[in-house]
């Protein structure tokens, strides 16, 4: 209801709801909230006069809309959806069938209000904009969208994300310039932005705007709001910002600057700041290389190893962000754990796994032997944290071939586990992340839902925005339809996770069977390009591009990567490459490719088998 009236399957399928009339009395009924509306008000709400046979008219309608709504329903079998009861209709429809009514529960969570809106298709009921029937509730939907716009900018000035705040309450003052509120969001989001004399030009337009169309003068907020902004009010700026700004200015002045404190405290910065979202990632991976070259430059290998070991940032996908840095920290932990004195046994866990955690995706027998080694550490120590922290190295390399969710899931069981009972909220995090996948990958969605529903209540009590970005990546993969995957990734755009980012959509829909050549494959470009070429007719082209395509990475794709190879391999006729696909697919046998990715998926490895 939520732009015009339409409907669609579970699959995504749009379905066929005839004429206006036919989409009038759906909408009605919805309008009704599973109330029975008499035939006579359908009659009189569908014709201004009614025809003669207006009643037989509604009855068509109604069976019509039977027979789309629920076409595998056997005949003579009581309908479930539009039923009949006494003088008329009523629409029993699950309370998340109808987008309206969805939004509504979705609007009353602050961490909700994004999906919320994303709902919206264009004005609610858009077909009907002169119905008397559709007025109210056309109204009162309108309505909590713009406050919802309002409550989710004022969500993002709270949670420091002034920019998106700025661009998103410009524009909606723009196109509804009685809303003071928005008006008084926008000035302070411009403030705490250090935009001072932008805020106030945005209280004048205000006042102007106010009083030139609508002939009113500004509310109390606005004023107080002009007046705190001119004398700069401490409330303005959260007690959090102004006890950081106090506190790194005594540390500035009190700590010498060549102290070798400073960069332990800059390594516990970087961690915080990694996991605040795409700026404050791509940031921190910047001043890690240089924290790492400044340590290695004192000769302290003790130093050295605290500044490499501290920055125990989660990560769920094996694929690097950024492979040349990673290969600088690799480099400076080798160098750094030939270095170390005799029985630095937590230190060296550390290092160790960095080296697992940075040689993601690369089959290095070595690094899987760093991994265990630091796991068994860590476990002799008895140490929660550095536990965690080599058992996300030890997921980094759980993908050295095809089917290993049954091991992935049983380390995410054990890290949620862990991080739960040690407060260790961002491994507890990606512990239900690693489950999502990895219960995917073995077809139990029930329990992957479980997970990243989880996983998305942590995100939002603790400010972790990037984990609504992969969770909604799932539900996509779960919806299975291209306008969901091409919202995730209009949503991942900007994340700071290149390495998840470049190639995924056109991956995902090459997997769905609905490819789009225009896209960039990015890393996977050597395994969709036969695929490619077979669409194209350059059959000669895909043989050669087939023969030539090489292993794929040892990372949550390898089993989709190698499907898509197996499905250019039988449309060829080439039998070398469906063998090599297949010794590389049994070991996931029963399990679903692609789907340890919690991202995408190729279908059951099964059917390729």
């Amino acid at each position: 209801m939520l732009g015009p009236v339409t409907a669609w399957t579970a699959a995504g399928d749009p379905i066929a709801l005839k004429g206006p009339r036919h989409r009038a009395v759906l909408a009605r009924l919805i309008v009704a909230r599973g109330r029975v509306v008499p035939v006579g008000h359908l009659v009189d709400d569908l014709w201004p006069v009614p025809p003669e046979g207006a009643i037989s008219a509604v009855r068509t309608f109604v069976a019509a809309l039977r027979r789309a709504l629920e076409p595998d329903r056997a005949p003579r079998t009581p309908p479930a959806l539009l039923v009949t009861e006494g003088p008329g209709y009523a629409l029993r429809a699950a309370a998340d069938a109808v987008d309206a009514w969805r939004f509504e529960r979705l609007s009353t969570a602050p961490e909700h209000l994004e999906q919320a809106l994303g709902l919206w298709r264009g004005p609610a009921y858009a077909d009907f904009p002169d119905e008397p029937w559709a007025v109210a509730e056309r109204a009162r939907l309108t309505e909590l969208r713009l406050r919802a716009v309002e409550l989710l900018a004022e969500a993002r000035i709270e949670g420091g994300d002034h920019a998106r705040a700025v661009a998103d309450l410009d524009a909606h003052v723009t196109e509804h310039p009685w809303r003071e509120e928005a008006w008084r969001l926008l000035a302070l989001a411009l403030y705490r932005a250090d935009r001072q004399g932008d805020a106030l030009a945005v209280l004048r337009r205000a006042r102007e705007q106010l009083a030139d169309r609508l002939g009113l003068d500004p509310g109390p907020a606005l004023g107080r709001l002009e007046s705190d902004i001119l004398r700069r009010a401490e409330h303005l700026v959260p007690a959090a910002a102004s006890v950081w700004a106090s506190a790194a200015a005594d540390y500035d002045r009190i700590v010498a600057a060549s102290a070798r404190a400073r960069l332990d405290s800059t390594v516990g910065l970087l961690r915080g700041l990694a996991v605040t979202g795409g700026g404050g990632l791509e940031a921190a991976r910047r001043h890690r290389t240089a924290a790492i070259e400044a340590a290695e430059q004192l000769g302290d290998p003790a130093l050295t190893a605290r500044v490499i070991g501290a920055y125990d940032v989660p990560a769920s996908w094996p694929r690097s962000d950024d492979p040349a840095q990673a290969r600088a920290v690799v480099g400076a932990a080798v160098r750094t754990l030939a270095a170390l004195p005799a029985g630095a046994s937590a230190a060296r866990a550390r290092l160790l796994a960095t080296i697992a955690l940075e040689t993601r995706g690369e089959r290095d027998p070595d690094a899987l032997d760093s991994a265990r080694e630091a796991v068994a550490t860590a476990r002799r120590l008895d140490d929660p944290a550095l536990l965690a922290f080599a058992l996300n190295g030890l997921f980094m390399q759980s993908c050295h071939r095809c089917g290993l969710a049954p091991e992935r899931d049983a380390i995410g069981a054990e890290l949620t586990a862990l991080a739960g009972r040690h407060g260790l909220v961002t491994y507890e995090v990606l512990g239900r992340l690693i489950r999502m996948q990895a219960r995917s990958a073995l077809g139990d969605f029930r329990g992957a839902d479980e997970h990243a529903a989880a996983a998305d209540r942590l995100g939002a009590a603790h400010e972790l925005p990037l984990v609504a970005v992969l969770t909604q990546w799932y539900r996509a993969m779960c919806e299975g339809a291209e306008p969901a995957f091409r919202a995730a990734a209009a949503r991942l755009a900007g994340a700071g996770m290149p390495g998840v980012e470049h190639g995924l959509l056109a991956l995902a829909l090459l997997c769905l069977g609905e490819p789009d050549p225009t896209l960039d494959f990015g890393p996977y470009e050597p395994w969709a390009r036969p695929l490619l070429l077979l669409g194209d007719g350059r059959t000669a082209e895909a043989r050669r591009a087939l023969r030539d395509v090489p292993e794929p990475p040892a990372d949550l794709l390898c089993e989709a990567l190698w499907c898509l190879v197996a499905r250019a391999a039988r449309a060829l006729g080439d039998g070398q490459a469906l063998r090599r696909a297949r010794a590389a697919l049994e070991p996931a046998a029963g399990q679903i490719a692609g789907a340890g990715s919690g991202m995408l998926t190729a279908g059951p490895v099964d059917d390729y088998l």
